[in-house]
C-alpha cells in the first residue's frame, strides 16, 4: 500500500533555522536547468577556548587550540569505511579564526520536523523510519561512534522516503563535548542517563529514537510550551516508570491514540524508551525484532537517474565541491554573506584589564561567537555554468589509447603547476580520466604512471601514489603490534610534537596518535633496522595524504622505503651513508664542475648539510604543499632521483654559494633559503633524463636484476676506490648506448699513448696522449689539441665527455683537469680501454666492432673550428 508522505510548504516553527536569503535562492536556482538534486549544507560553530592560566600541558608544550582537536578527529566522518546509505555525507571540516570551525555536509531532502505524516500506514511508515535509523545507528556503533545528536530536525527524508542522519558527527569531532562551551543534543530527546553524566553509551541513541517515534505516534510534540529547565524535569521523572510511553500519552492527553497502535509498534517503542541502560537494546538487538521482518530485504528506493546532470552521474558529491572551490567557490564568504560570519574590529576583543597573574577582564562575549544553528546551502550555479560547456563524450574517456588522450589539446599546456593545480576545468578533465584509471587498477598501473608524469590531482595523490609504488592492501598493517612498549617509544614521543606542527591535521591529537602507530608498526615490521630521527617526517606525508587510510599509508611507507632507501636504517649505516653522500658529490661534478670545485676547495663537504636531505626525502626541509610536489616526480624515479634534486636546489643557491665561504656555507645552510619547488622539479627531472644510469650506480641501492657482463658491479676494493675519487664513472653498457641513441651528444676522449691509438679505437674519438700533455693549468688550450674547445664546448647542451685510458689513476687526473677547466659532464669508463678491447689472434672481440659500426655518425673534430 502507498505510504501517504508530504513535505510541508508552510511548516512554521517546524522549518529548520536556515537564512531567508538562503530560501530565495534555492528558490530561483530551480529555474536553471542544469541543477544539482544534490544539496551542499554549511553550518559554523566555534570551539572552547583554553583558560589564560592553562598555557602549556604536563608536557611543557603549549596546548593544543581545540579546534585543531575538532579538525583531527573529524576526519574519521569523511572515511569511506564510514559512508552508508543512511548516512549524510561529510564533505569538509574548515578551521577559521578565532577557534571558529565550519562543517560542509550533503543535506538530502527535508528534516523529519518538515514532513508530515498522514493517518495512512501511519505505522508502518513510522516502522519504516525506526528501521532505516536503527541501520544508521548500528553502522556508527559498529565504527565506535554515537550520535548523541539525535532529533527530528536531524533525520532527513528524501521523496523516495530514504532516511538519512544529519549532523551525527558533531559529539564525536567534539570529543564528546568536551571541545566545546554548548550541549550537545537536544534535552528533549535526551535519555534520562546522559542528563545525569553518562557519555558514551550508545544505547542512549536508541532512547532518543523512542522518543521521535513516540512524538510521530501520538502526533504531537512533547512538552512544547515547557521551559528547559522542566523538561529536564520531566525526563528525569521517567526513571520510576515502568511504561514510559503510555505515561507520555497520558501527560499529552493522547491515551486513546497510544491505544489504537498496533502492539508490534508500541512494545518496540516501549523497549527502545526502557529506562534501565540494561534493559534497552542496542541498535543491532532492535534492528533483529520481528516487527521489521517485512523491511529486511527491502532495498531503499533507487535515486531518479534520469534526472541527474552529467556532473552527478560521473563525479562523486565530493568531487563536485571540490570542483566548486575551484571555480571560485569560498565557503567563509558565503557564511558571511548570510550573515552567520560577523567581522567585528579587533581593538573591540581586546580586554579591558589584564591582571597579573595572567587573568583578563573583559567586555561581555559578543553574541557573533555564541552557537548558532542555522544551516545555509552553497550555490552551485556557477560551476554549472562553466561545465555547460564541456562535451558530453568528455564525460567518458577512451584510455585505451591514452597516449593520444594525454596529447590532446585539453592537456598540451606548458602553465606552471600552480595554475594548472587551480584551473577547474583542467583539474575536471583529469578527475574524469582518473576515476577511470583508478577503478582498473591494477591493470591500468602502465597508464596511471603516463598519467602521473603530467602531474597528480591533490584530490588522489595519497591513492595514485600508493598505486604507483605498487601497493596492494593485503591486512599487514592490521596484524603488526602497534601497542606494546618498545624501547624506541621515548623517542618517537619526543619526535611527534615537532613533526611539521605548522600542519593543522598533524599537530591534532588524533594526527600525533596516528602517527605515533604507523612508525612503532614500521619498526615492528623491520626488526632488522633501528628507529632513525628523520623517520617521522617521512612517513608525515604518507599520514596527511591517507588520513582516513592508516593501512595503505603505512603500505605506502613500506614500498617506498626500501625503494629510495634501502639500508639506511640499519644500526650501523655509516657505510650506506658515506657511499651516497660520494655519489652526490661526483654528481655535483658531472654537472656543476666550477661549484663543485668551490664546495671541495672551502672543504664544505655533502655531511654538513646534505644527510638531512636523504635521510628523510627532503621532507624535513620542504614543508608539505612542497613535498607533494616533490614526490610526485620522485615516485616515478629510480633510487637515484634524489641525488638529482640535491642538485637542483645547489643550482638555485649556485650564485651565492660561488661568493661564499666555509662559515657562510654553513649559516646558508642552517637557514635554507625559500626554494622554488618548481624550478627544481624541472631541473631535476632534466638531469635524470639527461644522466647515464651507471653515473649514479650504487653498490647499496636495491638492485631488482642482477647486474649483466657491461653494467657496473663494484667489488668491495672497488667501492674504496670509487670513495676516494672526485668524478663518477661509466659502464661499457652506458657506453653502448650513448653511441647507439646519442651519438651527437657524446665526445670520447682517448688518452692512451699515439701508438696505442693507431693500433685499435673507437672510431671519432679523439686522442690526447696523457704523458705528452701539461695538467697544471687547467684550460683547453693546454692540450695543445687544434679545434678541441670547440669541439667540447660549442654544443648546446655540451656532449658527455668520456675518458678512456689504459690506466684509471690518469684517467682520474685528466677528468678532474677537465673538470676544473669548467667542463660539465665528463665520466671515466669503469674498466678502461680494455673492457671493450681484447685480443685474440689480433681479433677484436666482444662490443669493439659494434661501437665501432655505431660511431660512425658521430662528427668528427675536424667539423669544428675555432
Amino acid at each position: 500500500m502507498p505510504i501517504e508522505l508530504q513535505f510541508l510548504t508552510n511548516p512554521g516553527d517546524q522549518y529548520p533555522k536556515t537564512s531567508t536569503s538562503s530560501r530565495k535562492s534555492s528558490t530561483s536556482n530551480m529555474k536553471i536547468p542544469a541543477k544539482l538534486n544534490s544539496r551542499v549544507s554549511v553550518s559554523t560553530f566555534f570551539a572552547k577556548s583554553h583558560p589564560n592560566d592553562d598555557c602549556c600541558g604536563t608536557n611543557g608544550l603549549p596546548l593544543t587550540p581545540n579546534s585543531i582537536g575538532i579538525f583531527g578527529r573529524s576526519q574519521l566522518l569523511k572515511s569511506d569505511e564510514l559512508r552508508h546509505e543512511n548516512l549524510c555525507l561529510y564533505l569538509d571540516v574548515i578551521r577559521g579564526k578565532h577557534e571558529r570551525t565550519i562543517i560542509v555536509q550533503e543535506y538530502v531532502g527535508s528534516s523529519l520536523a518538515e514532513t508530515f505524516i498522514g493517518e495512512n500506514n501511519k505505522q508502518e511508515t513510522l516502522l519504516r523510519i525506526g528501521y532505516q535509523v536503527l541501520k544508521a545507528l548500528n553502522h556508527l556503533n559498529q565504527h565506535g561512534l554515537v550520535c548523541r545528536n539525535l532529533e527530528p530536525a536531524n533525520v532527513l527524508v528524501s521523496r523516495e522516503f530514504n532516511i538519512k542522519l544529519y549532523n551525527y558527527g558533531l559529539y564525536h569531532m567534539t570529543y564528546a563535548g568536551r571541545y566545546v562551551s554548548f550541549p550537545i543534543g537536544n534535552v528533549r530527546y535526551q535519555a534520562p542517563e546522559v542528563l545525569l553524566g553518562s557519555r558514551e553509551n550508545p544505547k542512549s541513541d536508541v532512547w532518543s529514537l523512542g522518543i521521535m517515534l513516540a512524538e510521530l505516534a501520538l502526533g504531537c510534540r512533547l512538552w512544547e510550551s515547557l521551559k528547559l529547565s522542566q523538561i529536564v524535569r520531566k525526563v528525569l521523572s521517567l526513571v520510576n516508570t515502568h511504561n514510559v510511553f503510555e505515561k507520555i500519552a497520558r501527560e499529552h492527553e493522547r491515551l486513546d491514540v497510544y491505544e489504537a497502535l498496533d502492539a508490534a509498534l508500541k512494545r518496540i517503542v516501549q523497549e527502545c524508551l526502557a529506562v534501565s541502560p540494561f534493559r534497552r537494546p542496542l541498535a543491532r538487538d532492535a534492528l533483529d525484532d520481528p516487527v521489521f521482518d517485512f523491511l529486511r530485504h527491502v532495498e531503499l528506493s533507487p535515486v531518479d537517474q534520469s534526472g541527474l546532470t552529467l556532473v552527478e552521474k560521473h563525479l562523486s558529491l565530493g568531487q563536485i565541491y571540490y570542483l566548486w572551490q575551484l571555480a571560485g567557490g569560498d565557503v567563509q564568504q558565503e557564511l558571511k554573506k548570510e550573515g552567520l560570519i560577523k567581522s567585528e574590529a579587533p581593538i573591540l576583543l581586546l580586554p579591558n584589564l589584564m591582571l597579573l597573574n595572567g587573568k583578563s577582564i573583559s567586555a561581555p562575549k559578543s553574541q557573533s561567537l555564541l552557537h548558532d544553528n542555522r544551516i545555509i546551502f552553497l550555490n552551485f550555479n556557477t560551476l554549472m555554468e562553466r561545465l555547460g560547456t564541456v562535451p558530453e563524450e568528455d564525460y567518458l574517456p577512451l584510455i585505451y589509447n591514452t597516449d593520444s588522450y594525454l596529447e590532446s589539446p585539453i592537456f598540451k599546456t606548458e602553465l606552471p603547476l600552480v595554475i594548472r593545480e587551480r584551473d577547474m576545468i583542467y583539474q575536471f578533465h583529469r578527475m574524469i580520466l582518473l576515476n577511470t584509471l583508478l577503478a582498473g587498477y591494477p591493470y591500468t598501473h602502465d597508464l596511471l604512471r603516463s598519467f602521473a608524469a603530467k602531474d597528480i590531482p591533490s584530490l588522489f595523490r595519497g591513492q595514485v601514489w600508493a598505486c604507483l609504488l605498487g601497493v596492494v592492501e593485503n591486512g599487514l598493517y592490521e596484524r603488526l603490534d602497534k601497542c606494546s612498549p618498545t624501547h624506541t617509544d621515548r623517542q618517537i614521543e619526543v619526535d611527534i610534537p615537532r613533526c611539521h606542527q605548522y600542519n593543522e591535521l598533524l599537530s591534532a591529537p588524533e594526527g600525533h596518535a596516528k602517527l605515533k602507530r604507523l612508525l612503532k608498526a614500521w619498526v615492528t615490521a623491520h626488526p632488522q633496522y633501528v628507529y632513525w630521527q628523520g623517520l617521522d617526517s617521512l612517513t608525515a606525508p604518507f599520514l596527511y595524504l591517507n588520513f582516513n587510510n592508516e593501512e595503505r599509508a603505512f603500505l605506502s611507507l613500506y614500498k617506498f622505503i626500501p625503494k629510495y632507501l634501502h639500508l639506511f636504517f640499519l644500526k650501523d649505516n655509516s657505510a650506506i651513508i658515506k657511499e651516497y653522500l660520494v655519489k652526490f658529490f661526483q654528481l655535483i661534478f658531472f654537472h656543476e664542475p666550477m661549484l663543485a670545485r668551490h664546495l671541495h676547495g672551502i672543504n664544505f663537504i655533502p655531511e654538513l648539510y646534505a644527510i638531512p636531505w636523504f635521510l628523510t626525502m627532503f621532507s624535513h626541509v620542504f614543508p608539505l604543499h612542497k613535498i607533494f610536489h616533490l614526490w610526485d616526480k620522485l615516485i616515478l624515479g629510480d633510487s637515484s632521483y634524489p641525488l638529482f634534486i640535491g642538485i637542483a636546489i645547489l643550482r638555485q643557491l649556485k650564485s651565492t654559494l660561488l661568493k661564499s665561504g666555509f662559515n657562510e656555507c654553513i649559516l646558508l645552510f642552517s637557514d635554507l633559503p625559500d626554494i622554488v619547488i618548481e624550478t627544481c622539479v624541472n631541473d631535476s627531472e632534466t638531469m635524470y633524463q639527461f644522466t647515464p644510469k651507471s653515473i649514479v650506480h650504487r653498490k647499496y641501492a636495491l638492485h631488482e636484476e642482477a647486474p649483466e657482463e657491461f653494467d657496473l658491479n663494484y667489488t668491495e676494493d672497488d667501492l674504496r676506490e670509487v670513495q676516494g675519487e672526485l668524478h663518477p664513472r661509466l659502464s661499457v653498457y652506458d657506453l653502448i648506448r650513448l653511441l647507439r641513441d646519442r651519438p651527437t651528444g657524446t665526445a670520447i676522449l682517448d688518452i692512451r699513448s699515439n701508438l696505442d691509438y693507431r693500433r685499435a679505437a673507437i672510431e671519432n674519438s679523439v686522442n690526447v696522449p696523457f704523458s705528452s700533455v701539461s695538467l697544471k693549468e687547467a684550460r683547453l688550450e693546454m692540450l695543445a689539441v687544434p679545434k678541441l674547445e670547440g669541439y667540447l664546448r660549442r654544443r648546446q647542451p655540451p656532449p658527455i665527455v668520456i675518458v678512456v685510458s689504459v690506466s684509471h689513476d690518469s684517467a682520474m687526473l685528466f677528468a678532474k683537469f677537465l673538470a676544473d677547466s669548467g667542463l660539465p659532464y665528463v665520466a671515466v669508463l669503469h674498466g678502461g680501454f680494455e673492457a671493450i678491447y681484447r685480443t685474440d689472434d689480433k681479433l677484436i672481440l666482444q662490443t669493439f666492432d659494434y661501437i665501432n659500426t655505431l660511431a660512425r655518425h658521430v662528427p668528427s673534430l675536424a667539423a669544428f673550428s675555432e
